[in-house]
This record gives C-alpha cells, structure tokens and sequence, in this order.
C-alpha cells in the first residue's frame, strides 16, 4: 500500500461553462469535459477513457474536434492561454502540439475550429483583445492573426468554410464578419451594420449559405456574407410554450421583454436540413425544401423530471450544445443545468401525432455543488447531496444512479447508514432520518437541527453526530434520542470523523482547534489549538492514535498527543479535504484547485507525492470505500469522480478480507399491497382481454366469409363483360395495324432523304472545321518558336549581368580587403557603405526580374485564354457530333430495312470519333508544353537565388577557412589518442560480433522452423473451416425435412456417411505422428552440425586473431605516414589562401595558386593510394570502426 496510485474509473458529470461541450468520435462514442479531464463515453457498452487536463491550468473553455475524428484541440485558461491538439488515433491519445499566442498576451481562447482537411486550426482570443489566430497547426506555424472585435462585443463562434479552407466566419454581439486569407493576411470580404443583432450560434449550410441563430429567436440566412432572410423561431410556437412564457412574466414583472424570447443558442446541420434550439428545453427540426428554403418540421422537448418536485426546473433548461452522430441516426444535447440529453432521429420523426421527448443519455447528473458524499459497508452504494435540491444515490460498481429526489431547501451534508438502508441529509431547515425505498427516499424522522454542515454514522451505525453551529450533537439511531452535546469549539465545525471502535470522535474547526472526545462520557480527551489556522478537514490513523488535518496555512499536519509532530508544506495550494486508507499507509488530500495529491505515510520532510488532475474547482468532499479499493472525490464543479487505488505495477490491491454485499431492499407494506393488487387486476383484465379478443375474431370470420361470396359473384359478372370487350378491341387492333403499317413506309422514305441531306451538309461543315484547325495549328508552333527565342535571349542576357556583377563585386572586394590592413576605422565604414550599395543593387535586380516576371505571366494568361477558346469550340463541336450521333441512333432502331447503309455510316463515325480523339491528344500536348515553359521560369528563378546563396556561402567559407586552422591541428593531436583506445576497443567488438552472430544464426534458424509449423496449423484451420462451412449448409438443408422423420433419418445418415470415415482419421493421425517423428531427427541432426561448426570456428578465431594483430601493427604504421602527408598538404593550402589575401594581382594569383594545388593533389593521392593499397582490413573487423580511424 505504500506504492499506491490512483486510476481514473469514472466520472459523472459535465463542465457546462465550456464552448463546445459535446462532440462525437465514433458512432456510439461522445466526448465532453468532466472536471479537468475529457471524457470518452461508449453509450451502449457504458466505459469510459480520459485524457487529463495539463498542469497549472485554470480549467478548460472550449473544445474542437477535426471532421476526420481523429484530433481533439482542448484550449486552457492559464497565464498563457494554450490550445492543445490530441491525437485520438493513439492509444493514450498522446499531444501532438501546444498552441500559444506567441508573443501576444493570451489568457484563454473562447472558441476553436478544425479546417475541412484537418491541417488549419482556428482559435479566437478572449477579452480585451478578441484576436483570431490562424495556424498551421503540424508545423507550429502561425499563418495569420486579425483583431475581430472591439471590447464591448464578444465574439461567440468561429468557424470554417467546410469546402474553402482560406474562408472563416466569425460571430458575436453586432458581430457577422467573414474573412478571407490572401498573401499571409485576414483580409475582410463583407461589411455589414448589424449592431442590432446578437448573434449566439451559426452553421454552415454550403460553399455560400450561413444559418446564424440570435438572441431575440431570429434565424437569419447569409449568402456570399450578404443578408437573404429572416425568420422566427416561435413562428409555429406550442401552446404549452405560450402558457409558460406568461407564467414566467407573472414571476418576473422586472425583466425586460427580450429575455422571455427563445434564444437560439445552438445549430447543427445534417443532409435533411438543420437542428436548433428554440429556447428553454426545446430543439426544432427544420427540412429542406425545393424553392432552397426551409421549413419547420418536429418539435423535440426536455420532458417534466417526475423525481423533482419543481416541474419547470428541468423544461427551463437553456440548450449549450447540439451534435448530431456521424450516420445521423442521435442527436445529442448539452444544457447549462450540465445534463446530457439523447433522442433517436428516426423515431422523433415518427412520431407525427405524439410530442417528441429526449431522454437521459447516461442518468441525470447535479447541476449545483455538491456539498455532501458518504458510503455504507453493506452495499456498493456512494450518497451525495447538492445545493440544486437533490440527493442522489450512486451505486459505485456498476456506475449506475439508483435513486434520487428533490426537495424544497438546499442539502448541505449527507451520512449514509452502515447497512445501506438508511440516510441521514442536513437541510437549510432540519435535520432528516430518511429511508431508502425501493424508488423512493422518505422521511421518517426530522431533527430541528439548523443547516447542519456535517453530520456522519458511527461505524457500528447505532449512534451519529450532526454538527449544529460550534457543538457536536450525538444522537442515537434506535432511539433517535440526543444522548451528548460535545461544546469547546468557539468557530464553526468544519470536519468530524469517528474511531474504529466508535469510543472517540476527532473535530475540528474554524477556531484553529482540533478536539477528541470521547463518546461514552462526553469528555474532552486531548486538544491542539493553532489561531493562526482556520482547519477545513480532520482524518483518524486506522489506531486512532494519530491525527491529519488541514487548512488555510497550506501545510498537512500529523498530530499526536496534544502536539503537533510533523508538517508538511504544500507548496502555497490550500488542502480542502483529506483522509486515510484503511491499511494507514497512505493518505489522499483534496486541494482548492481541483487536484488529488497522493501521500505516503509516515510523512516525507520533502514534497514527496503524486499528483492527478482531478477537479475544475475546490474539492470539497472525499471518502474511501470499506475494502480500500475505490477513492471517491466530489467538487464544487458538481462533478463525482470514482478512482480506483492500485499498486505502482499496475495490480489492483489485494484485500485483507473478501467484502460480501448484500440485495436487501426496503418497502413499505402498503406499496407492497397495492403493488400485489395491481397484479391480480392486470391478471384478470388479461383474460376478460383474451375473452373478448376471441368473440371478435368470430364475428370477423363471419363477415368476411359474407363478404368474400358477395365479391366472388361481382368479379365474375365483371369477367364476363371485360372478354366481351375485349374481342371488341382485338378487331379495332387489326384494323388500326394495317393503317399504321401503311403510314410507316411513307415515314421510311422521308427519312430516307432527309438523311442523305443532313450528311451532304454535315460533311461540308466538317471540311471548313478541319481547314480552321490547321490554321490555328500553324499560328500556335510559330508563337512557341517565338517565345523559346525570348526565353533564350533573357538567359542569355541574365549571365551576362549575373557575371558582370561578380566581376564587379569582386573588384570592390579585393579593395576592401586592401585598404582593411591600412585602417579598421576607415574600413568599417566603407564596409556600411559597401553593404548599402549591394542591398540597393539587389533590389533593383529584384525589381528587374519582377517586371519581368510579371511581362511573361501576362503573355501567358493571353496564351491560356486562347487555349480556353480552343476548348470551347471543340466543346461545341463535341456537343453537335452527339447530337448528330442521337439523330441517327434512333433512326436506325425505327427503320428495320436500311441495315447496309447505316452499317456504312457507323464506319464514317468511328473515323471521326479517332479524329476527334487526335485533337484531344494535340490540346493535351500543348497543355503540357505551357507547363513546361512554366517549369523553365520557376527553375531560372531557383538559379538565380541559389546563385545569390553561393555567393554568400563563399565569403563566408573564405572567413570560416582562416579561422579553423589552429584548432584542427589539436583535432590531430586528439585524432592520435583516440586511435589507440580504440585499437583497444576492437579486440572487444571483434569477439563480441563473432558470438552475436553465432546468436543470431541458431535463432534464425529456430524462427524458420517456427514459421514452418505456424503455416501448417493454419493451413489445417483453414481447411476444417472449409468443412465446417460445407457441414453447416448440408445440416441447414437437413433441418428443412424436420417435419418428416424418414427423410430427416436418410439426410442424417448422408452426412455421416460423408463427412466421418474412421480410416481416414486413423490415416491422418499416423501421418501426423510419422511427420513429427521426422522433425524431430532432423531438428537433432542440426543441432549436432550446428555443435560441430561452433567447435571449428573457435579453432579458426584463434589463427585469425595472430594474422589480425600482425595487420594492425602494419597499419598504425601507414597510417602515421598518411598523417604527416595530410600536414604537408595543409601547409600548401596555407600558403594558397595567403596568395590569396594579398589580392594585388586579383584573379591571376588565385588561378596560379589554386593550379598548383590541383598539381600537388594527384602526387599525394597517388602517393596515400599506394600506402593504402598496402592496408589491409584484418579478417572478421568491423568496417565502421575501421574507417573512423
């Protein structure tokens, strides 16, 4: 237990002041903020996965999730507001990268968004600065910013353009603007005055269309950033609405008229058209329609809480969030009373006539801190009480709420009974005794004990202490009578805890004082008293002899026999709560900024513990489950987290004694008779039902046999008349078919020559189409010729200047260097001077090359239209051949008779269609050739900067040179010592190698055996599976004779007789035996080889390692001799870069110079060559290590 971590199990709750609260991840997975974490929720299977918030944070405001579902981006309050992106692909949904605002001050970003590709991410500042950020978020680049709003208006929403990654919308108080990003800038693309107008929510509909929801219940409709419409929300208002909305203004005679209209706080899209909310607990559904507007479908409604006595609570719900499930089947909500809301869209759309209502997605949640936290002994149940009224009960291990209610007043405390049946809850008013029914929580006795803040059972359950003020009241719960008043306490009592044995009671309080006490005489036992600390929690050792509190000094505190032993500091974090395991090794401290720190015990002098992001807010209770198995924390963040305690290697604790729980339920007796009454008048309307279902299924039978012989007749009178007509028919068919007939042949000859008309002009036409191409053919070779021409003279003219450039700068360089001997002052300046010109110089060539540039881009968009021109002839061209082609297709299925000539015609189409397929591919091919000119413009631009860089990179090798010649000589110096550790080395790494092979060749040789017999079983599998697939479908077929017991019989004797013969399992058995057999003599002849050539080669290593030691010496003593060569070498280049400095003579001394040395290099490297030749690299060495030397 002193190794002991905690591990997140489960978390019930929502953070309902984050942006963005809800997002699916897959189709039955949503994630939302819980505390400081967010949660990954499996809605049917009901787990849960984490990922923790970042240390030092302030808490979370917003969440976004990229469209492909794969990154998470979770933005922090902090001193510097961060963004963080997860990848949710990873099994722990590692972070990919930290956002920041860089240089400009961010205390937290409101709002994000994912691109359509998931590359962009947008996030938008908080006051009072309201900046957009626009990142490239993979490469940590910050693309863009702009400020979007002034102080007084908030931004509410940001957003993407789902199909233009350079488009954003942004929306707030008189706030609709959409930017644009062009040349590294936010640019603004629309200017609308819409101060009126406070805009919560916006979706977008498509490339053009924005939906934004107000605050007044407005939908308004934006298209390219232009105002369309408007419309109402409340147009098709419910009358249950109009009926709470006038409540409300009774209630609420101050509040002005724009706060009773539904606010439209939410939008999602999906393919039918849009979901919004429509104010307090209501969501619309509105539908697509053909004129491109839309219209309002279903209605969906938070439904009345039966468990909560004020009905309009829950229906006043403001909705946060809506999501939509990527197959659209749920749709999700948030609301700020933190619930999680559910409905299946298909059934809300079926329900035409009856109110849609959403359901609970997991169970109601408190939506108010939570004030009280208890356990029991006897069952797996955790208590909890809440400033909105409630108390709940939680059942820990299978995470489930098992009741809960509302009352009147606020619940400040809660104890729960040992046995699980019975709790204690301290209200504003009394004190109340409740029994936990079976769907219910009923008073049975009340205590005039006002806002009782702490009240707790003794472990034996038969006495309990209610803090009432600055005394501690003791009660007994047989008898419910007051058998102690504990007074000493001169502040308010902030923590009580019992003993093991329930004989003392530990307390402490605002007053600085901790006092046991004991509870047989009501007698102080011993006290501690520190004024200058005001104590918010005490906890007991497993002995009762040791004492833990903390409070507002920021330090946990060991207390034994009326003195304080030890303290520990908590680095300036206040500890709200504390307690200790059972085993009293470890002690678990809640902090006021939402952590959990986990101590050992005894107590370290040093900080020495771990600590987990838990909470949003100040813990404000904390309890450990009776086998030490579960540590159950609650904040004011109305948030319960369930942690389970486990040893560091991962092992759940084992436990001293097996827990055993009991399933008793209490009732009362006259629930139990009505329920039982119930029973039997549901068992008897049941059968008065089967009865009655009976009879009329009689009279039916005999109405519709009457019916059944009174249609018979009609159809039959019917039939008659109905073949008497049509004989009538048949004749008229006959005479009308010869007309036809005639009339057909007339049309066969029209058509005929109206055929030979239209191809006597339709070829004319072609001809003159030809006769154009060529045209345009010849014209578009000579503008290529032409523009190669340009293209030759300009690199032609660019060398020229580019030379008469580094001939001019290099002049200017040699004087400079000259005149640097003579004077530094001078030469300072004159270098300002020098840089001035270059830069000017480099920025007339720039802007040379831009004119340019932009001469070239101009011609080639003229070619480029030209082109587009082609194209669209040849479109119209392609357009009237199909026609043509349609005409003659369905000439030819009327006439039957012309078979020849259309035969003729289908050739003269073919020829035509290849020629059209020959200009398709001529268009291509110039397309390419632009391209490419293309291509030839961009690389000359490349030349010309990496050009620039050589230039620069020379000066600077030229100054680098001078500088590195003294430090390589001591490189030489270290080079030599270096070289005979290494001899040293290699002797080692030989051996090692020779044995790693031997290694590696024996496993390899295991593996392939391994791989042998693995490819063998699965081929058996897949073969058995093959029969098993066979046997099913004959035993399916066999089941079809089941209600014939001789075909059934003979069905049965077929498949055994053909899938069971006992020779060929014998057959296969023995083959197996005899195939084993014969692997396992040749796994042993290996084995013996294997021993044999291991022998040989430690023979061979040894006469190897004397002709290697004999190598080395040769070779330490060629590699002395290359050594002294490479100094002589760099003495020559010494003396070529002083030739080199002088510069009198310019570019002549240089070429002299440096021929000398390409002279000198050949006689060297033929000289190292020879001397190389001569080192051999001794047998069984490593190369690399070997070349390093």
């Amino acid at each position: 237990m002193s190794s002991a971590e905690l591990q997140s199990h489960f978390i019930v709750g929502l953070r309902r002041d984050v942006t963005n609260n809800l997002c699916f991840f897959e189709e039955q997975i949503i994630i939302f903020p819980a505390g400081n974490n967010c949660v990954f929720y499996n809605i049917l299977q009901k787990w849960q996965r984490f990922i923790p918030g970042t240390e030092k944070s302030q808490g979370m405001r917003a969440l976004a999730i990229s469209p492909n579902c794969r990154y998470l981006a979770v933005s922090e309050r902090g001193e510097k507001g961060t963004i963080t992106v997860h990848d949710l692909q990873h099994e722990h949904s590692k972070k990919r990268k930290v956002l920041s605002g860089g240089e400009t001050p961010v205390k937290e970003f409101v709002c994000m968004a994912f691109s359509s590709d998931s590359k962009y991410l947008i996030g938008q500042s908080g006051a009072p600065d309201w900046t957009l950020f626009y990142w490239m978020w993979e490469k940590h680049k910050l693309m863009a910013t702009v400020k979007t709003s002034g102080i007084t208006n908030p931004v509410n929403q940001v957003s993407f353009n789902p199909q233009d990654n350079t488009q954003i919308c942004v929306i707030g108080n008189g706030i609709f603007k959409i930017f644009r990003y062009t040349e590294g800038v936010l640019k603004q693309s629309n200017f609308l005055k819409l101060e009126t107008h406070n805009f919560l929510s916006h979706v977008w509909m498509s490339q053009e269309r924005v939906i934004a929801g107000t605050e007044a219940g407005r939908l308004t409709v934006f298209e390219s950033g232009e105002l369309r419409w408007e419309m109402s929300v409340t147009s098709n208002i419910t009358t249950q609405e109009a009926q709470r909305s006038t409540e409300r203004k009774k209630q609420d005679d101050a509040a002005t008229a724009s706060s009773h209209l539904p606010r439209v706080t939410a939008i999602a899209a999906y393919s039918k058209g849009f979901a919004c909310s429509a104010g307090p607990g209501i969501v619309c559904l509105f539908e697509k329609t053909e004129k491109d507007s839309y219209r309002k479908g279903r209605e969906i409604q938070i439904p009345q809480d039966e468990c909560i006595n004020e009905s309009s609570q829950a229906e006043q719900q403001e909705i946060n969030t809506l999501c939509i499930s990527p197959c659209e089947e749920t749709l999700v909500v948030t609301t700020d009373f933190g619930q999680l809301y559910s409905i299946t869209l298909s059934s809300a759309e079926m329900s035409k006539g009856e109110q849609a209502h959403f359901e609970f997605l997991s169970h109601s949640f408190h939506s108010g801190v939570i004030t009280g936290l208890s356990v029991c002994i006897r069952k797996p149940l955790v208590a909890t009480c809440s400033l909105d009224h409630s108390v709940r009960i939680w059942n820990y291990d299978t995470n489930t709420l098992e009741l809960y209610k509302g009352f009147q007043e606020e619940a400040y405390s809660i104890a729960l009974h040992p046995s699980g049946l019975f709790v204690l809850v301290g209200f504003a008013d009394k004190l109340r005794w409740m029994n936990l029914l079976i769907d219910d929580i009923r008073t049975f006795k009340e205590f005039t004990v006002r806002g009782c803040r702490e009240c707790v059972f003794s472990h034996g359950g038969h006495l309990f202490a209610a803090v009432n003020g600055n005394i501690i009241q003791i009660y007994s719960s047989t008898t419910f009578e007051n058998t102690l008043n504990l007074k000493g306490h001169n502040g308010k009592v902030r923590g009580i805890v019992w003993s093991m044995d329930d004989s003392r009671l530990v307390s402490c309080g605002m007053d600085g004082a901790v006092y046991e006490w004991n509870t047989l005489n009501g007698k102080r036992e011993s006290e501690s008293v520190l004024k200058s600390c005001s104590y918010n929690s005490v906890t007991m050792s497993p002995d009762g002899k040791t004492f833990f509190s903390v409070g507002t000094d920021c330090t946990v505190k060991e207390i034994q026999d009326y003195q304080i032993l030890r303290e520990l500091p908590a680095e300036g974090v206040v500890c709200t709560t504390i307690t200790m395991s059972r085993s009293g090794r470890v002690l678990f401290a809640g902090t006021s900024i939402g952590t959990i720190r986990v101590i050992k015990y005894p107590l370290p002098i040093v900080k020495n513990w771990i600590e987990y992001q838990a909470h949003a807010a100040p813990v404000t209770k904390m309890v450990i489950t009776c086998d030490d198995q579960y540590l159950l924390t609650v904040s004011e963040d109305c948030c319960l987290f369930i942690w389970k305690i486990i040893e560091k290697e991962g092992r759940v604790l084992r436990r001293d004694k097996e827990v055993y729980y009991t399933e008793e339920v209490l009732i009362t007796k006259y629930d139990l008779e009505e329920k039982n009454q119930m029973m039997l008048e549901l068992k008897t309307k049941v059968e008065e039902l089967k009865i009655q279902n009976e009879y009329q299924l009689r009279l039916t039978d005999m109405n519709y046999s009457d019916k059944i012989k009174e249609l018979t007749e009609k159809f039959i009178q019917e039939i008659d008349s109905l073949k008497a007509k049509n004989q009538a028919l048949q004749t008229k068919k006959e005479e009308e078919e010869v007309s036809h007939q005639q009339v057909m042949m007339e049309l066969m000859e029209r058509h005929s020559k109206e055929k030979q008309d239209l191809e006597s002009s339709n070829s004319q036409k072609l001809m003159l189409e030809y006769e154009k191409y060529d045209e345009l053919q010849l014209k578009s070779q000579s503008m290529q010729e032409d523009y190669e021409q340009q293209l030759q003279n300009m690199e032609q003219s660019k060398r020229q200047a580019l030379e008469e450039l580094t001939l001019h700068y290099e002049t200017k360089l040699q004087e400079k260097v000259f005149t640097l001997g003579q004077c530094q002052e001078e030469s300072r300046q004159q270098v300002r001077e020098f840089e001035e010109c270059k830069k000017q110089m480099e920025e007339d060539g720039e802007r040379e090359i831009q004119d340019i540039r932009i001469k070239y881009e101009r011609k080639l968009r003229e070619e480029k239209e030209a082109n587009l021109r082609l194209k669209g002839e040849t479109g119209v061209m392609r357009k009237k051949f199909s026609s043509l082609q349609k005409e003659i297709d369905e000439k030819n299925m009327e006439i039957e008779t012309m078979k020849a000539e259309q035969q003729k015609l289908q050739r003269v189409i073919k020829s035509l269609e290849k020629d059209i397929q020959g200009l398709k591919k001529e268009i291509q091919e110039r397309d390419e050739t632009i391209q490419d000119k293309e291509k030839r413009i961009y690389d000359l631009k490349k030349k010309n900067q990496e050009l620039e860089k050589f230039k620069f990179v020379l000066d600077y090798k030229i100054k680098e040179l001078r500088k590195q010649i003294e430090p390589r000589e001591n490189d030489i110096r270290e080079l030599k010592e270096q070289t005979q550790e290494m001899e040293g080395e290699l002797e080692q790494f030989q051996k090692r190698n020779t044995q790693l092979e031997l290694n590696i060749t024996d496993l390899k040789l295991r593996l392939k055996a391994v791989e042998k017999e693995k490819h063998r079983e699965m081929q058996r599998v897949r073969d058995i599976e093959a029969v098993v697939r066979k046997f099913k479908t004959d035993l399916h077929n066999c089941v079809g004779f089941i209600q014939e017991p001789k075909k059934l019989k003979d069905s049965i004797c077929e498949l055994y007789s053909r899938y069971i013969q006992q020779s060929d399992v014998v057959d296969i058995a023995g083959v197996e035996v005899e195939i084993q057999s014969e692997y396992n003599r040749q796994r042993d002849q290996l084995e013996r080889n294997l021993a044999s050539l291991k022998k040989k080669l430690a023979k061979d290593s040894e006469v190897y390692r004397a002709n290697n030691i004999r190598i080395m010496k040769e070779n330490v003593s060629l590699i002395k001799e290359i050594n002294d060569l490479r100094q002589e070498l760099r003495l020559v280049r010494s003396q070529v870069q002083e030739y080199e400095s002088q510069g009198s003579s310019g570019r002549r001394i240089r070429k002299q110079s440096l021929f000398e040395v390409k002279a000198s290099e050949p006689h060297v490297r033929q000289h190292g060559s020879a001397q190389g030749q001569r080192l051999q690299r001794p047998t069984g060495f490593p190369r690399q290590t070997y070349s390093s030397i």
